[in-house]
């Protein structure tokens, strides 16, 4: 009933949208994203015939509504989500075929996505792209360059308080602008461009990149374009904005009181940009309005090819994506030994190096184990799914969907026990450091496609605070006790 009353009202709402745009037959530049976003059932800039303005400026909504069944007073009070975004908003599930990546429909195509941000190029805007610290190779768009042009781009670095407590801000900013370097990102050079460490989902520098962004709209006379990766957070960051937009007016209102999140009015407090950890939640832009004349505008997740996340389910997505501030743990490996992240990845020391420190980074669901690499296939095929998670049940089943596996060889120079050399990255899980004397020989195993690459380290001098013991079973941090007195326990890498 919800989906089928959510469909007259976009009907309702396509007819006052061509209203507004019947008003005037000149069409800027800047109408073409309105126009984009009002006519996304067709292809890309495919409309070249008339509007009968006339008869759409006669339209009479009201009756239109009352033709459908519509009472329009009482649900404008009512906040109607589609059933996808019912789905995404409290299961965190989708259909594969209104899954972008997973479907054949052309709508939810990448190339469909790229046309749709295409035109920002040609008129005054400021883009904030938002990467994902934890997957940066993996979420910093290779197209950037091209969908900013010479607008200024504000590179905001999220999942920021997802770091390990050691990690400054301003090493974090820095390491952030020599990567974008080697990478070849040119636009954050722009004039204006700049970089913020944010997290979207605790608000932390969102107040400070947000005035920076108004500040350059009011300066070039344009809107804001949040672009990025699929699941990078971009929806968080528009959510977060209106709430605390929200919070201020009823603040300002004397006349009602602080509304508290109780079960009676939590639908209130729902998102009204639906958000999931589910890679190409958003579909097409959405428009918010800032205040001044000015908007923001969210816009559909592009996906990077090689990033694993596109290869698991919305379960799965919810070990593999960091939601709390990761503890790192660090192995020290022989040749012959390795690490199983999960049944997702294999890392190995081959040859005739040393023993190597591996530091990992990545969420703190997913099991880590150290075994020979003799046996690394049989308890992959024996554990996966149970004490090998991602990925989940049934995991016999899961690994033949994810595919073969390939191997990658990388040598690394060390710097010594007390500084980390190089950064592995796993592109959609996070990243390993290794720190050691001499040259280690790694072997990395993922799935096939899936991107890994060496990088200058992170987090450099942090591998013996966080460093830690295996006994089998579990991991456990060296150091008998905690800041606050307390004994350390195992940190959930059974």
């Amino acid at each position: 009933e919800k989906h089928a009353i959510q469909v007259k009202l976009s009907k309702i709402e396509e007819m006052q949208k061509l209203q507004d745009k019947a008003e005037s037959t000149e069409w800027s530049t800047e109408d073409e994203i309105e126009w984009l976003i009002q006519t996304s059932d067709a292809g890309p800039m495919e409309s070249t015939e008339t509007p009968d303005y006339d008869a759409i400026k006669n339209i009479d909504v009201n009756e239109e509504a009352e033709k459908l069944g519509l009472d329009l007073v009482s649900l404008s009070q009512k906040k109607i989500i589609c059933k996808r975004c019912h789905h995404l908003q409290n299961f965190g599930t989708v259909e594969e075929s209104l899954r972008p990546g997973w479907t054949e429909e052309p709508l939810l195509s990448q190339a469909k996505f790229r046309d749709l941000l295409r035109p920002i190029r040609e008129k005054p805007a400021i883009i904030i792209a938002i990467v994902d610290l934890f997957d940066f190779s993996g979420s910093v768009l290779p197209e950037l360059d091209a969908i900013a042009g010479e607008n200024p781009v504000i590179l905001a670095a999220n999942k920021a308080d997802l770091l390990p407590s050691q990690m400054g801000q301003q090493r974090a900013e820095n390491w952030v602008r020599r990567e974008l370097e080697y990478m070849g990102v040119q636009s954050i050079a722009n004039i204006g461009g700049a970089v913020r460490l944010i997290s979207s989902k605790t608000g932390f520098g969102i107040e400070n990149m947000m005035k920076k962004a108004r500040k350059l709209a009011d300066e070039m006379d344009g809107d804001i374009y949040v672009v990025g990766s699929a699941n990078a957070g971009k929806s968080t960051l528009l959510n977060y904005i209106l709430e605390r937009e929200t919070r201020i007016m009823q603040k300002n209102d004397k006349s009602k009181g602080r509304m508290k999140r109780r079960a009676g009015n939590a639908n209130a407090f729902k998102s009204a940009v639906t958000a999931s950890p589910l890679p190409g939640t958003t579909l097409k832009f959405i428009k918010v309005e800032i205040g001044d004349g000015r908007s923001l505008y969210d816009t559909p997740g592009l996906l990077t090819e090689g990033t694993l996340t596109q290869l698991l389910t919305p379960e799965e997505l919810k070990v593999v994506v960091p939601n709390k501030q990761v503890e790192p743990i660090t192995f020290r490996i022989a040749s012959g030994k390795c690490v199983l992240v999960g049944g997702l990845a294999k890392i190995e020391v081959c040859g005739d190096s040393k023993p190597f420190m591996f530091t990992f980074f990545v969420a703190n669901n997913i099991k880590l184990h150290v075994t020979d690499v003799s046996k690394a296939d049989a308890y992959i095929a024996k554990h996966a799914g149970g004490m090998l998670t991602p990925p989940l049940e049934p995991g016999p089943e899961r690994m033949e969907q994810i595919g073969d596996f390939e191997s990658h060889d990388i040598n690394i120079e060390g710097n010594g026990w007390k500084e980390a050399a190089a950064d592995i990255t796993l592109r959609g899980l996070g990243w390993v450091s290794v720190t050691g004397p001499g040259t280690a020989n790694v072997r990395v195993s993922v799935p096939k496609g899936i991107g890994i690459s060496v990088r200058p380290p992170l987090m450099p001098f942090d591998v013996w605070s966080v460093a830690s013991k295996y006994t089998g079973g579990r991991a456990v941090r060296k150091g008998g006790k905690t800041k606050s007195g307390k004994s350390r326990k195992g940190v959930g890498r059974k």
